[in-house]
């Protein structure tokens, strides 16, 4: 069983247990959008100490939570999984996404430094990206991060420290 050091942020206790049984880690749960002032704290705390991973279901809740958590923890990890791969009977969320998929999903985790700048909107417009949600989409799928908006995708990018010359090479 692989063990994960940095603390896993995920929605809820389904998306625990199902982390808990394929990995040895150690997993909060948000409860959704009611996150408590005692959990954000912790995670912020736990962040500083050891790093965190966010790993929220791929759907509106899901990235409001991944931004409150943004904004306390400046330096944490990413991983992100597809819809379509979280599609479940009733809804979306990380427990429906099978066991193969969530573990590629871990080992391509993503770390994100919101105090980089290492592309200007100049060299993200020359990409022709804006405009071009297939370009858009192939590019999110080469780098493991969630489909997103414009203005979303560049400030990613800036996070990852993803320069002009290596998202040339990708596109």
């Amino acid at each position: 069983m692989q063990k994960i050091k940095e603390l896993i942020v995920v929605e809820g206790k389904h998306d625990r247990q199902k982390l808990e049984k394929l990995f040895d880690c150690d997993v909060i749960c948000t409860d959704g959008l009611s996150m408590s002032p005692e959990v954000l704290e912790t995670i912020k705390t736990v962040g500083e100490k050891r790093g965190i991973i966010i790993l929220t279901d791929p759907d509106h809740p899901g990235e409001v939570i991944r931004k409150k958590i943004a904004e306390i923890v400046p330096q944490r990890q990413h991983v992100f999984v597809s819809k379509k791969e979280a599609i479940g009977r009733r809804n979306v969320g990380i427990e429906y996404v099978s066991d193969e998929d969530l573990v590629k999903a871990l080992e391509n985790r993503i770390t994100f430094d919101s105090r980089t700048e290492s592309l200007s909107w100049t060299e993200f417009l020359d990409l022709g990206i804006m405009g071009n949600s297939e370009k858009r989409n192939q590019l999110c799928e080469k780098l493991h991060i969630a489909f997103s908006n414009n203005k979303t995708l560049y400030k990613r990018l800036n996070m990852m420290g993803m320069t002009y010359g290596e998202l040339r090479e990708l596109i």
